[in-house]
């Protein structure tokens, strides 16, 4: 089992745990470091004397996991590139929820969300689970030709009702309410789980690997890879289903109240809605399940089960 995991394992077992711990692994400024910055890094968590099962305490070990956390995949130990490590996922998806949330235009709206949904799904594969393999192809063309069908299919359904509503001139208050600030929030909060879901689905048709409490394979499993895939797709339509639905509810009481008056005023204001809302969900969301997952032992494939005595084992969820 990789150091990564082991750390969430052991300092990530609650809510509150994994929620702390993100907002440290994603501080913008670890982007900031060097491969070979992030090589001694991980030479020093190899090196150091903590076992999986203890507390970590001393504070430069911790800085180190937060920077392994951040720039490594735990199943294949390699550097993450820099745009698709979390700590960039803010920084680089806001600016594309905040374009796309205000288009009014079908074509502009088709364009700014294959863009967004471009870069969540690249986002998806990277930090996905590793361990899936199969010999009758490549996996990595699989995903790449899936999620270009995946991302073109979310980008027309979230232009579909701009479409509708601008080719049958359905532009009636309660219509333009329920299309431009109802809709968004759950059709990009499905197209988010259904890419996610897309884009990783050798892990739940070819398995991936779980492992005994002290990080020895044990075998690979389909039913692993099914709950990975949908406790990840569950958290990413939690974050950006509630970043395109809060700042909708919160932005119409405010133009009601008349709090902002003027169209420059109501776009700061909604920029600044959107901005705290995704900057909370996301730790948020990648909180809501455990990054080292577990699964019993009795839900798993019957060679599983007879190969060890284990009553949880572990995987990899992935981000």
């Amino acid at each position: 089992m990789d150091a990564n995991l082991r750390f969430w394992r052991t300092e990530g077992q609650s809510f509150f745990q994994r929620f702390l711990l993100w907002a440290d692994v994603l501080d913008p400024l670890l982007l900031l470091k060097s491969s070979d910055e992030i090589r001694r890094t991980r030479l020093l968590i190899q090196t150091s004397e903590k076992t999986p099962s203890e507390p970590i305490q001393n504070d430069e070990t911790r800085k180190a996991f937060l920077l392994s956390l951040s720039s490594v995949h735990p199943d294949s130990a390699k550097i993450i590139p820099v745009l698709f490590r979390a700590p960039a996922f803010l920084p680089l998806s806001l600016p594309l929820v905040i374009v796309s949330s205000a288009q009014h235009q079908a074509k502009h709206a088709f364009f700014f969300q294959f863009v967004f949904h471009t870069y969540t799904t690249a986002f998806t594969l990277i930090n996905g689970n590793g361990t899936a393999k199969c010999e009758e192809y490549s996996l990595e063309q699989k995903q790449i030709f899936c999620g270009l069908g995946a991302i073109s299919y979310a980008a027309c359904v979230g232009a579909l009702p701009l479409v509708f509503m601008n080719r049958y001139t359905l532009k009636s208050p309660v219509m333009e309410l329920v299309i431009k600030k109802l809709l968004p929030a759950p059709v990009l909060g499905l197209m988010s789980a259904f890419t996610v879901a897309v884009v990783r689905s050798p892990e739940f048709e070819n398995g991936i690997e779980v492992m005994d409490r002290n990080g020895k394979v044990v075998g690979v499993s389909q039913k692993a890879g099914e709950k990975a895939v949908k406790e990840t797709a569950v958290s990413r339509a939690a974050l950006f289903g509630t970043t395109f639905f809060l700042p909708a509810v919160l932005m119409h009481f405010v133009e009601r109240a008349k709090f902002a008056r003027t169209p420059r005023a109501l776009a700061s204001v909604r920029m600044f809605m959107i901005t705290s809302v995704l900057a909370g969900m996301l730790p948020v969301s990648l909180s809501m399940f455990p990054q080292c997952g577990e699964i019993k032992r009795a839900d798993l494939e019957p060679e599983i089960q007879s190969a060890t005595e284990e009553t949880e084992l572990f995987y990899n969820r992935g981000i």
